[in-house]
């Protein structure tokens, strides 16, 4: 049965997800936000996106931000596409307005620090805000190792759907579920907004390493696996404990990690990593990706903070997770990349 959707943010997430949306024959309305006039804009004349090399489905229909009530009028669902950056602008223009009766599917990744060091999922911070409102609206999410430009491709995909309601999730999945984008369902709200989360900050401290391949040996030197994979290694070690700590799932943590794969090999916290690697300090890494998003950053900072703050009150130790603060001290305390290799041994005898 045909289903409408309205996609808001037109970012390439958000976007490549009306791929596969149209593909299965439902009325598609792309939406951008204030800050994606020039996008729609270049969807309208060209019917492709500026950031892929392939066009959109034929039928997909594009809206500025102040046609956005026009778009969902009508809907069955809403896609919420918006960075980590637009979580408040999300919740005030959107969420705010939209009936409580239209279910909401989220590709936005990362988590919120609590003062006492707990972190939480945006669908459940969303349902807090929303509460105090007196607004009644659970979010679900999307999760996995997934990247836009190749399920743009058709590349086959393995990804998560969770939320509060079975019948919600399962007509979500039967809307976007294609011969190469694979949806299982979940529960573990908290578990795979987690583990897609925190591999955003590991993927960074990997990347590092060919980075610091490209310093000591040179740009000719190629790519070098075993300190990838010992920096790999060690960030599944320290997200398997902190997801422990959030209560998730195997199966959660087991799609972390393979997010965890596909970041460190692709995208831009893959870039940033490697500058860092290679000697750069945090500032002339950000004037060089001038202009790009970087969600990874805000996370390693926020799960390095909250951690910290939980060691304060004796709840956690520190030294179970030496790479999350390596991260932390390159970005915010200006230490150099090169890993404490170290630190991640370990004596079991």
């Amino acid at each position: 049965m045909m289903k409408k959707i309205a996609i808001i943010g037109s970012g390439m997430m958000g976007s490549a997800l009306a791929f596969p949306a149209r593909e299965n024959g439902h009325d598609v309305r792309l939406v951008g936000t204030p800050l994606d006039r020039d996008i729609i804009e270049h969807c309208r004349a060209c019917g492709r996106h500026p950031k892929f090399d392939i066009p959109f489905p034929e039928g997909i229909k594009y809206y500025q931000f102040e046609e956005w009530q026009e778009a969902v009028a009508d809907v069955d669902f809403v896609i919420g596409g918006v960075s980590s950056f637009g979580v408040d602008w999300f919740l005030e223009a959107v969420l705010s307005q939209l009936s409580p009766s239209v279910p909401v599917l989220s590709v936005t990744k990362g988590l919120i620090g609590l003062e006492d060091g707990t972190l939480i999922s945006y669908p459940d911070y969303w349902a807090r805000k929303l509460a105090e409102k007196g607004i009644q609206r659970s979010v679900n999410a999307i999760g996995g190792p997934c990247t836009s430009y190749e399920l743009v491709f058709h590349d086959h995909s393995e990804v998560a759907f969770c939320g509060e309601d079975e019948k919600v999730l399962r007509m979500m999945k039967e809307a976007m579920g294609t011969s190469y984008y694979h949806i299982s369902l979940t529960k573990d709200v908290i578990g795979l907004e987690s583990a897609v989360a925190l591999k955003n900050a590991y993927a960074l401290a990997v990347a590092m390493t060919v980075g610091l391949v490209n310093r000591e040996h040179g740009a000719d030197a190629g790519l070098h696996f075993n300190s990838q994979a010992g920096a790999f290694y060690q960030a599944t070690r320290e997200m398997l404990k902190l997801l422990r700590i959030q209560g998730a799932d195997e199966e959660s943590a087991a799609i972390g990690i393979g997010d965890l794969y596909v970041t460190v090999y692709g995208g831009r916290t893959r870039k940033v990593g490697i500058l860092l690697g290679e000697g750069k300090t945090y500032d002339e890494a950000m004037r060089i990706l001038s202009g790009v998003t970087l969600e990874s950053l805000v996370v390693a900072r926020r799960v390095a903070k909250a951690m910290a703050r939980k060691a304060e009150l004796g709840q956690v130790d520190l030294a179970d997770f030496p790479l999350m603060v390596h991260v932390s001290d390159v970005l915010d305390r200006g230490k150099d990349a090169q890993l404490p290799w170290d630190a991640f041994t370990f004596d079991r005898t």
